[in-house]
């Protein structure tokens, strides 16, 4: 049986994901042998940090990785795929929502490492907390990535692609569209002279309140009591900008119908 843990890993990509995630693996004592991207400034920018070599040609992977890691776009893994040097290195993506037997003919071992959290270049995340999603193909591989994930993070799970696809659908309502109603909240401010500071205490209680309570108990607002003069009041306010209002009403009653 393989007992060897993976030592060396190569990342393929070098966006937000990628980079916070070498950063991490590169911190815990792993090996970034290889950092590939298209660009030459990202992956120059990237394997400068980790003290990897930067590649921009597939043809230039080194075969004596234990593991790559694909950390690119979702449409992006597919092309990458059909250029990689055929051979049997375990291979595992980050996507959310892409299966794992996208590997079935690339690869004998594959699997998933998916963290979920939102990732930016420039904000360093800590992953002591972050939950990384594990799934393969091959049950010594499965060991091996559990032993990886439990380096970076103490939140480590095993999860399907079904469930999978379901837990990003999840963090798309939760994580993507609240950004967008903070952006909402940021332009109705501006357009009357406010600055955005004036709702981050609003946005920290609400974050904190369901630590300790489910989502639907901390629901308030005019919505829940279907105040309906306030929300009126509110409508008019939205009467130059039609998509707002529409979100407006459209969530009001969503909000309503939950708490029916």
């Amino acid at each position: 049986s393989k007992t060897n843990m993976i030592q060396k890993v190569t990342i393929i990509g070098a966006g937000n994901l990628a980079t916070q995630l070498a950063l991490v693996l590169h911190e815990s004592g792993i090996r970034i042998l290889q950092v590939y991207s298209r660009t030459f400034k990202s992956a120059t920018t990237l394997a400068k940090q980790v003290k990897a070599q930067s590649i921009t040609d597939l043809q230039d992977l080194d075969r004596d990785t234990d593991l790559f890691i694909f950390a690119v776009s979702d449409k992006a893994i597919q092309t990458v795929l059909d250029q990689m040097p055929v051979g049997c290195i375990p291979m595992v993506h980050t996507a959310g929502s892409v299966p794992m037997n996208i590997f079935d003919n690339y690869a004998d071992e594959y699997g998933v490492f998916y963290p979920l959290q939102t990732f930016s270049k420039d904000r360093k995340v800590n992953f002591e907390n972050v939950p990384i999603c594990i799934e393969s193909n091959n049950h010594f591989l499965e060991e091996e990535l559990i032993e990886l994930a439990n380096r970076i993070s103490k939140n480590v799970h095993l999860i399907s692609s079904v469930q999978r696809k379901q837990l990003h659908l999840a963090a798309v309502f939760t994580c993507n569209f609240t950004n967008y109603m903070y952006s909402v909240g940021e332009k109705l401010l501006e357009d009357k002279e406010m600055d955005f500071s004036l709702l981050q205490p609003l946005i920290q209680e609400t974050a904190a309140k369901i630590q300790e309570m489910s989502p639907v108990k901390a629901q308030t607002g005019p919505a829940v009591r279907f105040d309906q003069e306030v929300m009126n009041a509110h409508e008019h306010l939205l009467k130059e900008q039609a998509d707002f209002q529409k979100l407006y009403r459209f969530v009001s009653e969503c909000i309503f119908k939950m708490h029916r």
